[in-house]
């Protein structure tokens, strides 16, 4: 399936809404923002809050749109620690549009893009022990598994151990002798 990435805008809101609402038995378990009653305005207010953070270098999220532009899903850096170059990459995708690939080629796409629009070193992807397609996701991407993180992940209040994945700046990963 082709994708494309982009930059949120206002008038995004209303595919977001629907496609979360499509998807949230399967979002809710695994991402904390993913409330059970997640609303129209809550869109809103995501994407309302996007340009301030990507002015601030906090965070750089994408809508990830299939050739016609349906919203699939989204995918993006937040949690950047500038100080030592660290991001969060994060991910989610329409229930109707997984098994596809869209997940892995947006990480795939969002890392390229991080190394060559930033000075980050390391992306991380955390997903919870339980959450096996985000895992799969994340290794298809070419994220390397480097082990299971106790109480890492607090969702709906309740902890969860997590894996850690990570991809790093392809010259340094190979400096190092770890190839993504």
């Amino acid at each position: 399936m082709s994708i494309d990435l982009r930059f949120p805008e206002a008038s995004d809101a209303d595919a977001i809404f629907a496609a979360v609402r499509e998807s949230i038995d399967a979002l809710h378990p695994w991402m904390p923002w993913c409330r059970m009653d997640f609303a129209l305005a809550d869109a809103s207010e995501w994407i309302a809050a996007q340009p301030a953070a990507r002015e601030a270098g906090s965070a750089f999220e994408f809508v990830i749109v299939d050739g016609q532009g349906r919203a699939l899903g989204c995918c993006g850096l937040n949690h950047i620690h500038k100080e030592h170059r660290i991001a969060n990459l994060g991910y989610w995708v329409r229930s109707s549009a997984t098994g596809r690939g869209v997940g892995t080629e947006a990480a795939q796409r969002v890392a390229a893009w991080a190394f060559a629009h930033t000075d980050l070193e390391r992306l991380e992807i955390v997903a919870a022990v339980g959450n096996t397609a985000s895992q799969a996701v994340a290794a298809k991407a070419g994220a390397l598994r480097e082990g299971v993180l106790r109480s890492r992940l607090l969702i709906h209040g309740t902890f969860h151990d997590a894996v850690m994945f990570s991809l790093l700046r392809p010259q340094n990963a190979v400096a190092r002798g770890g190839g993504e």
